[in-house]
């Protein structure tokens, strides 16, 4: 066994043919190499030294693949674990990646597939079977390059490889990576960040949730990017924007002559991704029979173009997100349960920007940063005090990108070195009277908060979420009752449209039962 090689491994297998298999093929890829039939020999050999990796069988004669996960994850230790579970054994492989393992694989273990899964663990292109770039693709050290709004990680980070050549000091520039365009310091965005952290360094599956605008393409982005998968392609994908007949040739790829109007050969998404991440953005709106192939896609591991009679492996990581409540489309019957499971291994919830309104000033100068340097204006222009407070008081129905889209108008609306409240372009019924009582036929603008004055009688909430959806709920209540329950009259009353006001009386409990 070599002794020179950077990359230790520790394969846990209690079957003398399956590690004899594993050790003859990692020993070819240069790697040192130890093994052990049980999961006391395993601990024992982690106990005595370090390792880069460690490969195990989910099934030992004393115990389980996850009781060596969790000593692991109990120690604080660095190594990424690889688990090979029986075919068919999803839970077995989910709870694995639950418990910390970067990836797995199913026996009979393709040998192909297992050299790649552990070159991507440990961050290096395996010896053999090196990868390929389809011709109408960038080259790999195109690739390479850092991609907006993606980039090269600083030197020296933890679990992050350095730069191939240092910049000289003058030219050098900071990136801008994913996860730093995750403006704010409120609770819950910094536990996004360590989230994200987390679950970057493996190869888990994760569902992004979260409401429209609230950011989670940024967030998949910011998984990629802290990642091993870093230099490799992040390739996005608006499942709900792909016409439905198209929907297999465009995940999968065709060959020349599969249908009228395919004159040449074409990859599709999971090719394009190949050795990088594939992120499903808007994944509840794919039809029922997409989803079944596109399971079998991410079981497998491959996928059969078009007009192709062989499949050929990928090597890639998804990640989705959706607005929609998953659970409910799967009891609707219009989301596969075994879809569900396999893509919500891991869930992040991306908080709405009403949660955490004390980022509004943070994130604006952010954005308004951006935008003057894509116009070219100068000096920045900042909020006034009026305009910040104003915010502030709103509930952005549309979350992050709303706000974007008021500071891109105000922009262009003020003229001058700061933003006013009047160049928000709000309503004017936001910007007084406020502390006046609301009327039953009074058109409350949309996602304005009604915040009692400082002076005001009441103290301030215990739980301010929960307060504001009982203002929201009463408001709705009484708009309801003077429209005699006609949602489509309530909600043209308070600005909603007619799907708006049904999803927010859906989302508070409101029943037209409560009509009398």
């Amino acid at each position: 066994m070599s002794t020179t090689s950077p990359f230790s491994l520790l394969v846990v297998d209690d079957e003398p043919d399956l590690r004899t298999l594993y050790e003859l093929t990692l020993l070819r890829e240069g790697y040192e190499l130890e093994t052990a039939g049980t999961v006391e020999e395993g601990l024992r050999q982690l106990k005595r030294r370090d390792f880069s990796a460690v490969i195990t069988d989910m099934r030992l004669p004393d115990g389980s693949g996850l009781d060596i996960l969790q000593w692991l994850e109990a120690q604080g230790r660095k190594e990424k674990t690889l688990v090979i579970t029986a075919y068919g054994s999803a839970e077995n492989a989910v709870e694995a990646l639950k418990a910390g393992a970067y990836d797995y694989l199913t026996k009979p273990v393709d040998l192909r597939q297992f050299r790649l899964v552990v070159a991507s663990a440990l961050g290096r292109v395996p010896a053999v079977a090196a990868t390929v770039v389809p011709a109408n693709l960038p080259s790999e050290s195109q690739a390479a390059q850092p991609r907006t709004p993606a980039a090269t990680p600083l030197a020296g980070a933890p679990g992050k490889p350095a730069p191939a050549a240092a910049a000289p000091a003058a030219a050098l520039k900071l990136p801008v990576t994913a996860l730093s365009r995750l403006a704010g310091c409120s609770a819950a965005i910094q536990e996004l960040r360590q989230l994200i952290e987390k679950v970057g360094r493996s190869m888990a599956p994760v569902l992004v949730q979260g409401e429209s605008g609230t950011g989670k393409e940024l967030v998949a982005r910011a998984i990629h990017d802290s990642g091993s998968r870093l230099r490799q392609r992040f390739v996005a994908v608006n499942c709900g924007a792909i016409p439905e007949a198209l929907l297999e040739a465009e995940f999968f790829g065709y060959r020349k002559g599969a249908f009228t109007g395919a004159n040449e050969d074409r990859e599709g998404f999971f090719q394009a991704a190949d050795g990088g991440t594939l992120f499903l953005d808007e994944i509840g709106d794919l039809p029922l029979t997409m989803q079944s192939k596109l399971l079998r896609s991410i079981q497998e591991r491959s996928v059969r173009p078009v007009g192709a009679v062989l499949e050929a492996q990928v090597n890639v990581r998804i990640l989705s997100a959706t607005h929609k409540d998953l659970s409910a489309e799967v009891a609707a019957g219009r989301f596969r349960q075994d879809l569900f499971y396999r893509l919500n291994v891991i869930q992040l919830r991306v908080p709405p920007l009403r949660e955490r309104i004390e980022d509004v000033a943070l994130i604006s100068d952010k954005v308004l940063e951006r935008i003057a340097a894509d116009a070219g204006v100068s000096p920045v222009p900042r909020l006034t005090a009026a305009a910040l407070a104003l915010l502030q008081r709103y509930a952005f129905p549309g979350n992050v990108r709303e706000l974007e889209n008021l500071l891109h108008r105000a922009l262009a609306l003020a003229g001058g070195e700061w933003i006013d409240a009047g160049d928000l372009g709000l309503p004017e019924a936001m910007l007084g009277g406020l502390d006046e009582p609301l009327e039953p036929n009074l058109a409350l603008p949309v996602g304005l908060l009604p915040i009692e004055p400082a002076q005001g009688r009441e103290p301030l909430p215990s739980d301010l979420v929960v307060y504001l959806d009982e203002v929201e709920r009463d408001i709705l209540l009484r708009a309801l009752a003077l429209h005699r329950f006609n949602r489509t009259a309530a909600g043209a009353s308070l600005g909603l449209s007619l799907r708006q006001i049904r999803y927010r009386m859906a989302r508070l409990g409101i029943t037209d039962a409560e009509d009398a």
